[in-house]
């Protein structure tokens, strides 16, 4: 069971004067109210300052991880001793593996050599290996040819290619390697060369590329892993191939990969002790550098809490130090490179620190983003000096020839999933669910508090009731905007029945479409059709990234999530939150009155834990949209989940 740590966030009075000054501009502008029938009810003005419009939860998640990693700048600063770094390092790797979840277990590998290539310097093995049972992973090994063995072993994991382990520069990277006297382990990624899971009816895959990677990003995040896992994991197996091989020094070990696989080379680098010197290119910044441009990566690179916690990508160097590590970089790279320098610079002070500056450098090629001629030059130097104790010139020749992909294939179709046994990740994935799935507990106080502990949501005491201030009027439908906490306003309308009574019933309508869909459904769904009750009042509020503070996404759709994620939270755990400090305010507004809920599509999962937490609040809760809302249990099987990731939460399977 996960704890989350939550940080009490209330409206201080500056910012209370914020609200108060936004109100002002707000009555002062008489587009405020409704000159537009719904569905296009607006509360906010069109030219509303976008940082609490459409880049609201940009700004505010911003705001959030730079608070944290400002902490954790803090503490790096102050490590001062041999003994505080180790310390920092074990807290760091601690850190790591519980954002990964658990491992998989070492099974056999039943690695096999299906085929040869023979070239005048070098040789190219076709591996086919299971990583886990059924999951089969293809490589490519690369020998050098008449130099005596044993040789130092590099991995050489892909990046973001579609092709993996054939495309052009990882083949000359590992080419030029075995001709200095290294074995070469290039092994494809998930959802990339020969290793798609998902295949259309006539054997091809769905997605090109690796557009796999954000659709199986989902699923792992319900049962507490990531798609993280799998990629290091697989990375732990190819790495015990490796080190298997009798042509390899199994304490020789480096790892190298460029894009993609540069993060993967950092990860690995941070948890394999076998990996002795490791050149991971064109991934290490900064966690506040990348997230602004270009945004968060690929599900596999996104962990759980990591910015909580206080883990950014120095850390991953930061782990191994002092064992050498070469940065490959680009000064046109999209990867920032004023990160870059940033996540240098504060390894090199750990490194200086213990005594060995030498064994981090940085390489900064002038070119974009890739694994280009100077950074494979610059990684076989580094190599040899590490782990050959020599110190060469490297010159790639401008003519190497290099294999097509149906040379260097391994699988007789092209796929692993045609393979006989073979099993695919959503399948690995489920499996890992039901073998360690726990009893619910019966009790409702139980539950709930289990709930919370997953969760992060917070009791209705914990959070603060919302502040209102009114926005216009127009026929009995008064504009307002709720503040749930600091840096969120949530645009919303009250409607009340005739006359001066207090109402009788009070309907909380969330519709995930927006408010003005709400205010359409209003008579039809609340009243079922009939005249409505004598004294009513109706509210209807668009969530946090609903309607009006829709993100607008600057990388690709859930980029935003991938952020929470990485703060621990989840969106699920923010909007029921918003639910509550609403239901929370109107209550007290209408002297206790308990609130009659109405959610609709994706808002139902945050309305159901709304309402489950905090029964005293609520009379009823009607949910619309279907099973498709309601349930988490089949994203397991689905292949693109991706409409939900602001709808799960981390390990709650």
């Amino acid at each position: 069971m996960l704890q989350r740590q939550t940080v009490d966030e209330s409206v201080t009075p500056a910012s209370r004067r914020s609200l108060w000054t936004i109100l002002l501009l707000l009555l002062l502008l008489p587009t405020l109210t409704f000159a537009q029938e719904p569905p296009d009810l607006r509360v906010l003005p069109a030219d509303f300052n976008a940082d609490l419009t459409t880049q609201m939860m940009r700004s505010y998640l911003r705001t959030r991880a730079h608070a944290s990693l400002d902490r954790r700048l803090e503490k790096l600063a102050a490590l001062d001793s041999p003994e505080s770094i180790a310390a920092y390092q074990k807290e760091l790797r601690e850190i790591f593996l519980k954002s990964i979840g658990p491992l998989p277990e070492r099974t056999p590998l039943n690695g096999k050599v299906v085929g040869t290539l023979v070239r005048d310097t070098f040789s190219v093995e076709k591996i086919l290996f299971e990583s886990q049972p059924g999951f089969f992973v293809t490589g490519n090994l690369y020998l050098p040819n008449g130099l005596q063995a044993p040789h130092p072993g590099i991995l050489l994991p892909c990046g973001h290619s579609k092709n993996g382990k054939a495309y052009d520069s990882y083949q000359r990277a590992a080419i030029l390697l075995a001709q200095n006297g290294f074995v070469v382990f290039c092994y494809d990624p998930i959802g990339q060369g020969e290793r798609h899971q998902f295949l259309d009816a006539g054997g091809k895959p769905i997605d090109g590329g690796s557009g796999e990677h954000q659709k199986l990003g989902v699923a792992p995040i319900l049962v507490g892993r990531g798609l993280a896992t799998y990629f290091i994991w697989d990375g732990l197996r190819a790495m015990d191939y490796l080190a298997s091989r009798p042509e390899v020094d199994p304490k020789q070990l480096g790892c190298t990969g460029n894009s993609g696989g540069g993060n993967l080379t950092a990860m690995l680098m941070a948890l394999d002790d076998r990996i002795q010197a490791a050149a991971p290119g064109c991934f290490m910044a900064t966690t506040r550098s990348k997230n602004e441009s270009p945004g968060p990566g690929d599900a596999e690179q996104n962990l759980f809490g990591q910015i909580r916690d206080g883990l950014d990508h120095p850390d991953f160097a930061i782990i191994r130090a002092p064992k050498p590590t070469l940065y490959l970089t680009a000064t046109e790279d999209f990867v920032p490179i004023k990160g870059a320098w940033d996540n240098f610079r504060q390894a090199k002070q750990i490194y200086t620190k213990l005594g060995r500056p030498e064994a981090v450098e940085l390489i900064e090629a002038p070119e974009k983003h890739g694994y280009t001629k100077l950074l494979r030059e610059g990684a076989v130097r580094f190599f040899a000096r590490w782990l050959q104790g020599r110190h060469i010139e490297v010159t790639e020749p401008e003519d190497q020839p290099v294999a097509t992909d149906a040379e260097l294939q391994v699988t007789p179709e092209g796929e692993v999933m045609r393979l006989p046994g073979a099993r695919d990740l959503l399948e690995i994935n489920d499996e890992f669910h039901t073998r360690n799935t726990q009893p619910v507990p019966v009790d409702d106080d139980d539950f709930r508090q289990m709930v919370r502990e997953i969760t992060g949501i917070k009791t209705s005491t914990a959070l603060i009731s919302c502040s209102v201030i009114p926005s216009g009027e127009n026929n009995h439908r008064s504009p307002l905007i709720f503040f749930p906490e600091t840096g969120i306003l949530l645009p919303g309308y009250r409607t009340v029945s005739k006359g001066n009574k207090a109402p009788d019933e009070v309907f909380l309508l969330l519709h995930d479409l927006g408010i003005g869909h709400s205010a359409n459904e209003a008579k039809q769904i609340v009243f079922g059709g009939e005249e409505p009750p004598e004294n009513f009042s109706i509210i209807g509020v668009d969530l946090r990234d609903i309607g009006e503070t829709k993100t607008r996404n600057w990388r690709y759709y859930g980029a935003d999530a991938a952020i929470a994620h990485m703060l621990g939270d989840s969106y699920l755990a923010m909007r029921a939150g918003d639910i509550i400090s609403v239901a929370k305010f109107e209550s007290e507004f209408r002297g206790g009155k308990k609130i009659h809920l109405h959610a609709w599509g994706e808002l139902v999962a945050p309305a159901m834990h709304a309402a489950a937490l905090e029964p005293e609040l609520f009379a009823s809760a009607t949910f619309h949209g279907g099973a498709r809302w309601n349930q988490w249990l089949p994203l397991l099987e689905e292949q693109d989940p991706r409409s939900h990731v602001h709808t799960i939460v981390n390990g709650a399977l």
